[in-house]
């Protein structure tokens, strides 16, 4: 479910309501790999599946919590559509919480709901979108996060 609006003045009337919900993104083992060569984090956990299955309290490898974060992006481009934007900047996060290791091969997906809309003073608007990075099969979600976006006309 995406919303869309025409404009992002339109968006102030959408405070406290849920914007939508992105689809499925697995996490297969080659981005997790990916992802551990672009950062140099290669611990076992993540990047041995033999080693993580014998060894690890989750039975096999892991996404690191930053993977798993990072994929608000593409997932925050289904949900919030604003046509008159031409400028979108990721302004940083309030708070951030890894409540459940994504397992390889797992999918994840964003809902989020716009928690705030401030007009800023030479123009754009700064949302705080309340986010919930769901695990396929789970209950409790992957990530927890507060986010703030900077959009401009």
């Amino acid at each position: 479910m995406t919303t869309r609006v025409a404009t992002l003045a339109e968006l102030k009337n959408l405070e406290g309501t849920e914007l939508g919900t992105s689809s499925w993104i697995e996490v297969a083992q080659p981005r997790i790999d990916t992802f551990a060569d672009a950062t140099d984090d290669h611990q076992w956990i993540h990047v041995d599946p033999e080693r993580a299955k014998a060894e690890s309290p989750f039975g096999g490898p892991i996404a690191h919590g930053y993977l798993t974060l990072s994929l608000i992006i593409p997932m925050w481009e289904e949900v919030l559509v604003v046509d008159s934007v031409t400028t979108k900047i990721n302004y940083g996060l309030n708070k951030v919480r890894f409540t459940n290791p994504v397992p390889a091969g797992g999918r994840v997906r964003l809902a989020a709901t716009l928690k705030g809309y401030e007009e800023l003073p030479k123009g754009g608007a700064q949302l705080t979108v309340a986010g919930t990075i769901e695990l396929e099969g789970s209950e409790r979600p992957a990530v927890v996060v507060e986010a703030v976006y900077r959009m401009f006309d």
